[in-house]
């Protein structure tokens, strides 16, 4: 198989859906969401509404069908009006067995919600690689997938079935996972970062082989030709797109890898080194402290305490 850039970043960034739910509101009301560490996905099932960043003073209309994607840390207001004196979310009561929530009178707008929780090391892997906020409008082309998707979850929301969380949970990393393909074929508007380079179809081989044999050594001629372009242009062309040079990039990816394995698992640093490509522990342990700021096993010894709580 090929090496899959995105996969791989959604699963070092430990990309995963904390939790869902939705809203039925009608009449006259306005719910403000507060922000957080997490990105949110937010999806309008029926109806229309106002999404108001406040910060900014930025008003958009969402109509039936639209999927956002939205970086949580900034405070929102989803309403009916902009005059409406917006309600906190903490005072909203929610049905406990759909997780549905109830604002104003009736039912002319309904909504569906997901957060997508980070790590705390990467996270800034999708961020930085992200806009603000994304917004697939209903009359897309991705919009029928993305439709079908939100439709699940809704039904999943409501239905009280067995398994409800995990089926939520995956179907709403699922729509994550297709409104980032959405953000591929539209990368004009994407920050220089992984994912605008992915985008782009001349650059996307090089980082397949950087991804695919993380271990190897890896030079910009090789790299180069992998992209059919002479060293100058691409190594000009790489950094334009990625905000890094080629061989920056494979050192901060083997870094990411690293330390997810120094998380997670229990191997041995020296077999570590190995797998990102060192032959010498100490090279090894040199470069992941310039980046990380700490030694592989202060590292681990200081995530497995946060994970310990």
């Amino acid at each position: 198989m090929l090496a899959d850039p995105l996969s791989d970043a959604l699963a070092v960034a430990d990309a995963r859906c904390t939790n869902t739910g939705g809203l039925t509101a009608g009449g006259d009301w306005a719910l403000r969401l507060p922000g957080g560490d997490n990105l949110q996905v937010r999806a309008l099932v029926k109806g229309d509404c106002l999404l108001i960043v406040e910060d900014e003073n930025e008003i958009l209309r969402l109509e039936e069908g639209d999927v956002l994607v939205i970086d949580g840390r900034r405070d929102i207001v989803v309403c009916s009006g902009p005059d409406v004196e917006p309600v906190h979310v903490d005072e909203v009561a929610l049905d406990l067995r759909t997780r549905m929530a109830r604002l104003g009178h009736g039912d002319g707008v309904v909504g569906v919600s997901g957060h997508i929780d980070l790590s705390r090391d990467y996270g800034a892997l999708l961020r930085e690689a992200l806009p603000p906020m994304i917004l697939i409008r209903g009359t897309d082309a991705e919009a029928p997938a993305l439709s079908w998707l939100v439709s699940r979850l809704l039904e999943e929301a409501v239905a009280d079935q067995p398994g409800v969380e995990f089926v939520t949970t995956h179907l709403t990393q699922v729509l994550f996972m297709q409104v980032l393909r959405a953000c591929l074929a539209k990368a004009d508007g994407l920050p220089a970062g992984w994912l605008r380079a992915l985008a782009d179809e001349r650059l996307a081989p090089a980082l397949r082989l950087m991804h695919g044999n993380p271990s190897l050594p890896w030079k910009l001629p090789e790299l180069a030709r992998a992209a059919a372009m002479s060293r100058a242009t691409f190594a000009l062309r790489f950094k334009e797109a990625a905000g890094v040079p080629p061989l920056t990039y494979l050192l901060n990816w083997r870094m990411r890898l690293a330390a997810r394995e120094l998380r997670q698992e229990d191997t041995p640093v020296a077999v570590i080194a190995q797998h990102v490509g060192y032959t010498s522990e100490s090279a090894f342990s040199n470069a992941f402290r310039r980046t990380m700021g700490l030694s592989p096993r202060r590292y681990r010894d200081r995530a497995r305490q946060e994970e310990r709580g």
